[in-house]
C-alpha cells in the first residue's frame, strides 16, 4: 500500500532538515536560501512500531519487517504560487500526488536564518500556504466546470454527479474554506476523491520549535495548535534540529541524548505515528520464525481486504482469517498456548480486522 504525506511550508521553516531526519539522509539539501529544494526528494520510513519487537522475540523470528510512509519534500511555497510565483506549479503538482499534507510552520526564532517574509509568525505563514493552495484548486474547478455543464446537461450522469460535487467545492473556497471541510456523502466520495483537490487532502500541522521547547512547545506552537482546532486537524510540536541530530545516533546514543533533554521519544515518532493515523490506517501482524511483519490496512478493513494486501490471490481465494488479539499473543506467549486457551478465533469473511491483530489466512 503506497502512500505519500507531502512536507509543505514556506522556506526556511526546517521542512528538509525534518525530511533529511525523518529518512536518516542528507538526501534533501538544507540550505539557508529559497528554492534550495528544486525537485521533490522523497524518502520512504518505517512506522514506529514496539509491539513488533515484542513478537518477534516471543516467536523468535529472525527478521522484523514494520510497515512503511513515503514522505516528499516538497520545495518551499510563497505568496502567488498558485499563478507561478517561486517555481509554484510544479511544486503544486507534486502536492496533488500525494495522499496528505503536513504544514510546517516556523514556531522559532533564530537571526542566522531568514525568512522570506521578513517575520516569523507561523498562522500567517500556514494562512498563506492555505490561500494558495486554495486559489489553484479555484482555477482548477473553474477551468473543468464549462465542459462538465455541457456534459451535464446533454444528460450525461456522471459529469451531472461531478458538476454537482465542483459547485460544492467552489461553495466552501469562496468562503475561505478549505474543500476537506465539506459535508460529503459516501456514495459520492470517490467522485469527489477524482476532484483531486489539494485542499480536500487531510491535513497535519507540524510545529518546528526551538531546542529548548521540543517537550512542551512554546508561545508561537500554541497558536498553531489553536489554529489546526479550528480546522479540525491535529498538531505535532517537534524540533527537526533535534531530531536531525537524533537521526545520526545509535539507539543507545538516542536513549541517553533523550533523557538528558527531557523527552520520551524522538519527535519523529509522534509525527509518523499521526500521519498513519490521518490517513486512516492501522497495522496487524504476521509472526513466524522467519519474519515478524506489519501490514497496513485502513480502519474497517475486513478479512479478505487485510488478505488481499499480502497478495490479491489470498483475498481472491480467502477461506478464512486464525487472529489473534495481540495481548492475549503476548500473554500466552505465542500461538500454540493462545490455540491451547481458545483465544485463536476462526473469523469469516464479515470480520473487521482490529489494529494489533495477529492474522494467519488460509485461502484456495
Amino acid at each position: 500500500m503506497a502512500l505519500k504525506v507531502a512536507i509543505v511550508g514556506l522556506p526556511n521553516v526546517g521542512k528538509s532538515t525534518l525530511f533529511n531526519a525523518l529518512t536518516k539522509t542528507a538526501a534533501a539539501q538544507a540550505a539557508n536560501y529559497p528554492f534550495c529544494t528544486i525537485e521533490p526528494n522523497t524518502g520512504d520510513v518505517a512506522v514506529p512500531e514496539p509491539r513488533l519487537k515484542v513478537l518477534a522475540e516471543i516467536a523468535g523470528s529472525k527478521e522484523i519487517i514494520p510497515a512503511r510512509i513515503t514522505f516528499v519534500d516538497v520545495a518551499g511555497l510563497v505568496r502567488g504560487a498558485s499563478k507561478g510565483e517561486g517555481l509554484g506549479n510544479q511544486f503544486l503538482a507534486n502536492i496533488r500526488d500525494c495522499d496528505a499534507v503536513a504544514f510546517v510552520a516556523r514556531c522559532f526564532i533564530d537571526d542566522d536564518i531568514t525568512h522570506v517574509e521578513d517575520r516569523i509568525d507561523p498562522v500567517a505563514d500556514l494562512e498563506i500556504i492555505e490561500t494558495e493552495l486554495m486559489l489553484a484548486d479555484m482555477e482548477s474547478l473553474e477551468r473543468r466546470r464549462v465542459q462538465m455543464e455541457k456534459r451535464a446537461k446533454g444528460g450525461d450522469k456522471e459529469s451531472q454527479q461531478s458538476l454537482r460535487l465542483v459547485d460544492l467545492a467552489l461553495a466552501q473556497l469562496n468562503a475561505g474554506k478549505p474543500a476537506r471541510t465539506a459535508e460529503v456523502s459516501k456514495e459520492d466520495r470517490k467522485a469527489w476523491d477524482m476532484l483531486q483537490l489539494l485542499t480536500a487532502l487531510p491535513a497535519l500541522y507540524v510545529a518546528n520549535v526551538d531546542e529548548a521547547s521540543a517537550d512542551k512547545g512554546n508561545e508561537l506552537s500554541d497558536k498553531v495548535a489553536e489554529r489546526a482546532r479550528a480546522d479540525g486537524a491535529n498538531t505535532v510540536v517537534i524540533s527537526a534540529k533535534i531530531d536531525s541530530e537524533l537521526a545520526v545516533l545509535d539507539e543507545a546514543e538516542q536513549m541517553e541524548f533523550l533523557q538528558e533533554l527531557g523527552l520520551a521519544e524522538p519527535g519523529l515518532n509522534r509525527l509518523i505515528r499521526e500521519a498513519y493515523a490521518l490517513l486512516g490506517l492501522q497495522s496487524y501482524f504476521t509472526v513466524g520464525p522467519k519474519e515478524a511483519r506489519a501490514w497496513t490496512i485502513h480502519v474497517g478493513d475486513t478479512a479478505p481486504q487485510a488478505a488481499g494486501v499480502i497478495h490479491t490471490d489470498f483475498e481472491k481465494g480467502f477461506i478464512r482469517a486464525e487472529t489473534i488479539a495481540y495481548d492475549d499473543y503476548v500473554a500466552l506467549r505465542g500461538e500454540a498456548r493462545a490455540r491451547e486457551a481458545g483465544k485463536l478465533r476462526a473469523e469469516g469473511k464479515s470480520y473487521v480486522v482490529k489494529d494489533g491483530d495477529v492474522m494467519n489466512f488460509l485461502f484456495s
